[in-house]
């Protein structure tokens, strides 16, 4: 019953980081059409913003369950740094693929439309059109980034009241810098379900953006292990 526990609280937090933050995109993007003095720079912080505090909000609510990973690419991390079981890295990314993909068909359900929802792209569906190698090198970073604080944050004990803050916060900054190129991804989860619904180019592009944040997520893991982590 344990074990169900911790697999549903990681469907139900991806589920809500796809509908708040890339509900958000969407909402936010759909006002820019009727509003368009509106700066881009505004638009890049409020979606930055959804996405690090949804990622908060569901730290402290699901957090004590499963650790709130809700991203295939942090369970990988703490899969390699010996942190967590096969059997449960397997099940968690299935919960949090699962969870993903209801939450985009929540999302075309609230819009009465698939257009977009805030999927993850290069070339013509990056904002600065960059090119497929260039958004893979951006991914990783930002995924390593990001799973790196993750990592950290959740093994010191004296940061157990303030973790889900500074990992909210983090991806915050990351989605900052990310969305101009990529929409920013740093979850394999989040991207997929956006893609799935969205389809076209989307779809055809989103193995970048599962492939590049688990390489980013493993070099995250090494750094931990090799850098960081103490060894007794």
């Amino acid at each position: 019953m344990k074990d169900f526990k911790k697999y549903v609280a990681e469907f139900f937090g991806t589920m809500m980081l796809v509908i708040f933050g890339c509900g958000s995109a969407v909402a936010i993007n759909k006002l820019l059409m009727i509003d368009v003095v509106q700066p881009l720079g505004v638009s890049t912080l409020l979606i930055a913003f959804a996405f690090g505090l949804v990622v908060m909000a569901m730290a402290y609510t699901v957090g004590h369950v499963s650790g709130c990973h809700i991203n295939p690419a942090v369970s990988l991390g703490v899969y390699l740094t010996g942190k967590m079981s096969t059997h449960d890295f397997i099940k968690y990314v299935i919960s949090q693929m699962l969870g993903g993909i209801v939450g985009a068909a929540i999302l075309v359900i609230i819009f009465n439309s698939n257009a977009s929802l805030g999927a993850n792209g290069f070339g013509e569906l990056s904002a600065l059109n960059i090119v497929w190698y260039r958004a893979f090198i951006v991914e990783v970073i930002l995924t390593a980034v990001f799973v790196l604080v993750v990592l950290t944050v959740s093994n010191k004990k004296e940061h157990s009241s303030i973790s889900g803050l500074i990992i909210g916060l983090t991806l915050t900054l990351v989605h900052i810098l990310g969305i101009p190129f990529t929409g920013t991804s740093v979850n394999p989860a989040r991207s997929f379900g956006a893609a799935l619904f969205t389809g076209g180019l989307a779809l055809e592009q989103v193995w970048l953006f599962i492939l590049a944040p688990l390489c980013g997520a493993v070099l995250a893991a090494l750094f931990y292990r090799f850098i960081i982590e103490e060894h007794k």
